[in-house]
């Protein structure tokens, strides 16, 4: 008992200070992660260069450092895959992955493909460090949308 009021006395006088108690390392960790899939590029499914870089998937780094993806990969249910060359992605940054051809930059990677990778009704990505491990799934199955937060 006397513990859990020196804690909470502590809690208090630090709020009243004005200091932030440091989070804990479950907080602190973040992720890299899928965060959103655009399956559906906007107009008629041509099959333009623009057309193809209208479908597109972003994955976001939510921890608290850089982070590299080299050979890091990202599949379809097909498994058609892009892989990462040398890439880092910066703290609370967020790439995204489009399907055709283009200039890589820190912000837009480019599978440089002439046609189509997802489905405009159902599909799951999976974004896979260098080793193989999983890092993250993202599925759906809709046509009412044409895109997916995950």
């Amino acid at each position: 008992m006397l513990r859990t009021r020196t804690l909470a006395a502590v809690t208090a006088a630090t709020a009243a200070a004005g200091l932030a108690l440091l989070p804990t390392p479950a907080q602190a960790a973040g992720s890299v992660h899928l965060y959103k899939i655009y399956y559906d590029s906007p107009g008629t499914d041509r099959g333009g260069n623009t057309s193809l870089n209208g479908e597109w998937v972003q994955i976001r780094n939510t921890t608290g450092a850089a982070v590299s993806l080299r050979g890091w990969t990202l599949t379809d249910a097909s498994s058609h895959r892009y892989t990462f060359g040398a890439y880092t992605l910066g703290k609370g940054k967020t790439v995204t992955i489009r399907t055709g051809k283009g200039t890589d930059t820190a912000a837009n990677r480019y599978q440089g493909r002439a046609a189509y990778v997802w489905n405009n009704d159902k599909d799951t990505a999976t974004l896979r460090k260098a080793n193989g491990a999983r890092v993250d799934v993202c599925s759906y199955n809709s046509t009412k949308a044409d895109f997916k937060n995950c």
